[in-house]
């Protein structure tokens, strides 16, 4: 992603915002054939006549014009974008599971070795995110763009003093005003303090800060509080009931919990020391979930022994915004731009927040506590760290390192199942004005037959890589054109929900293949950073996985998750596909161009 598209006013922010155009919507006829394309290689020929038929039926039918004849008139008289108040609500708002697992992402950082002291590493993040948060603030920061123009900056509104509130039947989104709460809360042993970061109108220093967290450190002690934050591991529905009841028990814990809300955001001081990846990697992911609030937008986390990293909640953010504020941060720390000002005052210590609780209350923790930890024993979690070669050797190969590394996850998967199942990778669409994602559906009649011309010992090496050529090009070709707004999963929503309740659904929409189409065995997306030594989430089918992947300078990771689906098979079944990957495609590399 680049940066750029200056303006001439220093409010540069949102400065391209009326210039983006709005979500399109596709043809019927160009997402049915896309459609179609993306079955062929999942089902029977059978299944694919029958859904061929079911596609040209909704073509011509009264009903399929109708609901496209209506989302085109949504399209054109929305005050911005067709999809977005649909799509915050139906993937995320009425989601009613757990965010945490479910929804929350994470991110974690490199390690600091000028920065082992948790007090000292956890100033600087903050001293970091706020600088970033000024750039937000001032509307100062660059727009993102990519090399066709400027994206959609709308997500970044609710990235600082941005809370997720549960509420029946959807969630809120409650945002504070910046300059009014200049504020952050600092978790410890499952205690909340407000850490001020505006004293007589002067921000904080880095070594106030740091003297801020040697104080939280030493109030914190050793004893654990109750956790307020299990709560937001709850159902939405139970902890919309809950939340009420702890309001309603008194004024203090009104309080507590309108600060917790308005903060800037939060940060974590676990009392873990992870080592692996796989540790570092579930602490941000979940930690044990009480030392969390995970309704808040960011969570930056700490640990006693130095390392750190961050938890995002997605509902109005994905993770690109939240990426490059957490880049930004470690960038700056890294290379000496953070302004850690040099005042020293004598400052009061962060107040610590306080609940009252009742006997039922209690025991609702306890449940709370009881259920998260039987969710996390579920799942398993493991990282392929690749360091044999990453994007600098991918691009001399000729091919796209995002597509080379869905070619990965294909194999991998192929290797262990002998079989291609519906993949999902995250396209971003905020070309468009508040766009967000669309569905890149990877498999591919060209990755179907690459797959299995790689475990083909009679094939040789150049006829496997020129295979796979063309499964890069496919996949490279489909996720163009979500990104240009032409996908089929976003469009079939729309349809969907324009549907009347005394209307037919069209038959299409029920046939278990297009069922089949968009269980998400694989969900897959790629954020990449020389920062980060771990990203992920979870899965979103039982019998899936969640794989987030990097693609950096020299190195692949794949992150491995699942309600232990034998993670450690698929993770060797990695490290054999991009060994065998590189060979193949050093053996079809085309001739160099002649020079003139």
């Amino acid at each position: 992603m680049q940066r750029g598209f200056r303006a001439m006013s220093s409010k540069i922010l949102y400065n391209h915002q009326s210039q983006l155009p709005r979500l399109i919507v596709p043809t019927l006829k160009e997402t049915t054939d896309k459609y179609l394309a993306s079955i062929k290689p999942l089902c029977g020929p059978e299944d694919y006549k029958r859904n061929q038929a079911l596609c040209q039926e909704l073509i011509e039918s009264d009903i399929g014009k109708t609901l496209q004849e209506r989302l085109e008139k949504r399209q054109q008289t929305a005050k911005n974008s067709w999809l977005i108040d649909w799509w915050n609500d139906y993937a995320y708002m009425s989601y009613r599971d757990p965010v945490v697992i479910n929804v929350n992402y994470f991110f974690a950082f490199v390690d600091d070795p000028l920065r082992r002291d948790p007090a000292v590493r956890a100033a600087n993040i903050v001293q970091g995110a706020m600088q970033f948060r000024d750039l937000v603030v001032n509307e100062t920061l660059e727009p993102d763009a990519t090399k066709q123009g400027p994206l959609c900056m709308q997500q970044y509104k609710f990235m600082f003093n941005s809370t997720r509130i549960p509420e029946i039947p959807s969630d809120i989104t409650r945002t504070s005003d910046p300059e009014q709460n200049q504020f952050i809360i600092v978790m410890r042993h499952n205690q909340f303090y407000k850490l001020d970061l505006l004293v007589d109108g002067q921000r904080l220093s880095t070594d106030e800060l740091v003297a801020q967290f040697q104080q939280i450190y030493k109030l914190a002690g050793t004893k654990k509080d109750d956790p307020v934050g299990l709560f937001t591991t709850e159902n939405r529905d139970v902890w919309t009931q809950i939340r009420k009841d702890v309001l309603a028990v008194s004024k203090v814990n009104q309080e507590s919990l309108d600060l917790i809300e308005r903060a800037a955001f939060v940060v974590c001081l676990d009392d873990s020391k992870p080592v692996t990846k796989e540790e570092i990697s579930r602490a941000c992911w979940h930690g044990d979930g009480r030392n969390r609030f995970f309704d808040k937008s960011l969570q930056f986390i700490i640990f006693d022994n130095g390392k750190a990293g961050f938890n995002g909640e997605h509902s109005m953010m994905d993770a690109t915004p939240t990426s490059r504020l957490c880049e930004y941060v470690c960038e700056s720390i890294a290379t000496g731009k953070v302004n850690h000002g040099s005042s020293k005052r004598e400052l009061a210590f962060p107040r610590k927040l306080q609940f009252e609780w009742t006997p039922k209350l209690k025991q609702q923790l306890v449940q709370a506590g009881q259920q998260f930890d039987q969710v996390i024993d579920k799942h398993d979690l493991q990282v392929v760290v690749f360091e044999a070669y990453g994007k600098n050797l991918i691009k001399k190969l000729g091919v796209s390192p995002d597509a080379y590394a869905q070619m990965a996850i294909q194999l991998a998967y192929y290797k262990m199942y002998g079989v291609c199942r519906a993949t999902y990778e995250s396209a971003q669409t905020k070309k468009y004005e508040w766009g967000r994602t669309e569905t890149c559906r990877s498999v591919s009649v060209e990755s179907a037959a690459w797959v299995r011309a790689m475990q083909d010992p009679h094939l040789d090496l150049k006829t496997k890589g020129e295979l796979g050529r063309k499964a890069i090009k496919s996949q490279s070709a489909y996720m163009a054109d979500c990104v240009n707004g032409k996908g089929v999963d976003r469009h079939f929503l729309g349809l969907r929900l324009l549907l009347n309740k005394n209307e037919e659904k069209p038959k299409l929409f029920s046939d278990p293949v297009f069922s089949q189409s968009c269980h998400w065995n694989l969900s897959t997306s790629q954020i990449s950073s020389e920062y980060y030594q771990g990203y992920g989430w979870g899965e979103v089918v039982p019998d899936g996985y969640g794989i987030a992947y990097m693609v950096n300078d020299n190195r692949l990771q794949f992150n491995l998750v699942s309600l232990k689906l034998k993670n450690d098979h698929l993770r060797q079944y990695f490290i054999e596909a991009l060994h065998e990957m590189r060979a193949v495609f050093e053996a079809s590399l085309p001739p160099p161009k002649a020079k003139l």
